[in-house]
């Protein structure tokens, strides 16, 4: 599938703005953004910030302006004659007033188109990012899955040695007492400690118990 599929479907998706979305933010808890992602954001938080700096300038033109008109009323006397100089000062400000009022508006038309392109390019980074973390997850997850079988196979095997090992002892134990006779093997027992006879010792526990 082509970004040309990718472009067609975004065109035609609502995509909220990701930097103001905080569910977008916690994607990179774990390892942080990637420098492509963060320069991505700061262009899109830069834009935005631009937005609201231009209705707040429009704002503040369309007080500037209204002040003017009301101060060219004001400056009229009953006949509708007023002070003409300061009449024709306050209409040419009127006047660049309103060509910086047609710039902020045209910005201001233009900037959320370039708002959508980032976000969308921003949305196709973090889904980039998003599918190479499920891949390396996924191959991980693998590895450990195969990891684990392996150790409860050989745990399996090994719990057979043991017993295995230790019916051989018992075995081996019990028809040496049966040759030699107890007292002799408890001469060879004292001799060769280092010898781990832990069931021997079990059932010499047990016998005196039992006493």
């Amino acid at each position: 599938m082509g970004k040309e599929h990718y472009s067609t479907v975004i065109k035609n998706t609502k995509i909220p703005v990701l930097v103001l979305d905080q569910k977008w933010h916690q994607i990179f808890l774990v390892h942080g953004k990637p420098e492509e992602i963060e320069e991505k954001e700061k262009e899109l938080t830069d834009l935005l910030s631009s937005q609201g700096k231009l209705k707040t300038d429009m704002q503040n033109l369309k007080k500037v302006k209204q002040q003017l008109m009301d101060g060219i009323v004001q400056n009229m006397d009953e006949s509708g004659q007023g002070d003409q100089k300061k009449a024709d000062d306050s209409k040419r400000m009127i006047e660049e007033v309103n060509e910086k009022l047609s710039v902020l508006e045209d910005e201001l038309l233009e900037i959320p188109n370039r708002i959508k392109e980032t976000n969308d390019a921003l949305m196709l980074l973090t889904m980039d990012y998003c599918y190479d973390s499920f891949r390396k997850n996924s191959k991980e997850i693998r590895d450990i899955a195969a990891w684990i079988k392996q150790v409860r196979h050989d745990l399996k095997v090994n719990v057979v040695k043991k017993q295995n090992r230790e019916i051989n002892m018992r075995q081996i134990y019990s028809y040496m007492n049966d040759i030699f006779g107890p007292k002799v093997i408890d001469v060879f027992d004292l001799e060769n400690e280092d010898v781990e006879l832990s069931f021997h010792q079990e059932e010499k526990e047990k016998a005196a118990e039992g006493q």
